[in-house]
Order: structure tokens, then C-alpha cells, then sequence
């Protein structure tokens, strides 16, 4: 998908688009986790990172709640 975004930058991003994304990386985690199942992974350290930009995303939107 994309690069790795600083929290900095997400908070300038909506609430919509920050969903947005948050539902994206959700979808490219789990077909990240097929394929390590599968073993079929070719690059295991970016589960880590979507998980990490997942959690950057949520601190976001948790910040503004």
C-alpha cells in the first residue's frame, strides 16, 4: 500500500479519511496473516508495521473523541 505516515501527518488528515485507511491496512493485515499462514510471505516485517499504523491511526481518533 503506502508508506508509513507520522502521527503529525495523520492528524492533518478527516475522520473520514483516516477510517478510510484504517479499514484498508485492517484488509491488508489479514491477507498479510493468509499469507504467513501459507507460508507465502515474502516480507514479514510489514505486518508489524501495518499493525503499528493501525495503532497510530486509533491514537489519532481517540485523541479527538
Amino acid at each position: 500500500m503506502s508508506d508509513i505516515k507520522k502521527a503529525g501527518d495523520l492528524r492533518k488528515l478527516s475522520d473520514a479519511e483516516l477510517k478510510e485507511r484504517m479499514d484498508d491496512l485492517a484488509a491488508e493485515h489479514m491477507k498479510l496473516r493468509f499469507q504467513k499462514a501459507t507460508m507465502q510471505l515474502n516480507n514479514p516485517a510489514r505486518i508489524g508495521q501495518v499493525r503499528r499504523e493501525i495503532a497510530r491511526i486509533k491514537t489519532v481518533l481517540g485523541e479527538r473523541a
